[in-house]
């Protein structure tokens, strides 16, 4: 009878050592799922930040190359009407 009983309590510890604590397991999966969730959207406004960057930067390199257009065709102009003279 003992060991009957001793078997018994060895199974009941063991089931509860088993027995899972669903409420744990939800929140940590719930703070797994916001924390990918800020990653994500950290992730994405990095990208559009980048992107956006970029386009003001090709911006003004575009407005720089007009501007020095717009100064070497002045000069064409200066030049060729000096050596008319």
């Amino acid at each position: 009878m003992k060991k009957v009983a001793l078997t018994v309590a060895v199974l009941a510890l063991g089931l509860a050592a088993c027995h899972k604590n669903y409420a744990e397991n939800n929140a940590a999966n719930e703070t797994a799922v916001e924390n990918n969730a800020e990653y994500d959207v950290n992730a994405a406004s990095n990208d559009a930040t980048a992107v956006a960057d970029n386009a003001l930067n090709a911006a003004g390199n575009d407005i720089n190359a007009a501007g020095n257009t717009v100064s070497n065709a002045s000069n064409t102009v200066a030049n060729a009407t000096t050596k008319t003279k």
